[in-house]
């Protein structure tokens, strides 16, 4: 999506963990346990939240950091065996276009990947992007697309990584 501010001001956004809150639906009851963390390379976020009534814990780790650029979040502890989240930051006339990719594997096997967690990812996301429209003043009806493209199963993301 494009969001109507510069690019350090968008990545300064996100550089700060306790604006996870702020982007993240209340279904999910989510609360960053480590918000004061200095992000960069080896940072380790925990959290916590619910999924349809579940508790989680989750960790990740910044294993990638180029401010303005780009960052990768990868799950340490948590839900999925294998969780990689690409966030990238490009200046375009009209601002700044945010982008997020998802690499991950689920145990749950196919159908319920297809009937509950896609979805679920789906509807995150999408909450995400009207979150940062309204933060950034712009219309959340004109957010970009969400689209669950490509599974991973077998662990075949942990040996492409």
């Amino acid at each position: 999506m494009i969001v109507p501010a510069p690019v350090p001001q968008v990545f300064g956004f996100f550089a700060d963990a306790k604006n996870l809150d702020r982007i993240t639906p209340p279904f999910l009851r989510f609360k960053v346990l480590t918000p004061d963390v200095p992000i960069g390379v080896g940072a380790r976020i925990d959290y916590k939240l619910r999924l349809r009534g579940v508790p989680f814990r989750w960790q990740s780790e910044i294993t990638a950091w180029e401010p303005n650029e780009r960052f990768r979040d990868e799950q340490r502890h948590g839900p999925y065996r294998y969780w990689r989240h690409v966030h990238l930051f490009r200046e375009t006339d009209d601002g700044t276009q945010v982008e997020d990719g998802v690499e991950y594997d689920v145990s749950c096997g196919s159908a319920l990947h297809h009937w509950f967690v896609a979805p679920e990812l789906v509807r995150i996301f999408r909450y995400r992007q009207e979150a940062l429209a309204r933060i950034f003043g712009k219309d959340p009806r004109q957010s970009g697309k969400v689209a669950i493209l490509k599974l991973l199963m077998n662990g075949s993301a942990r040996r492409r990584a």
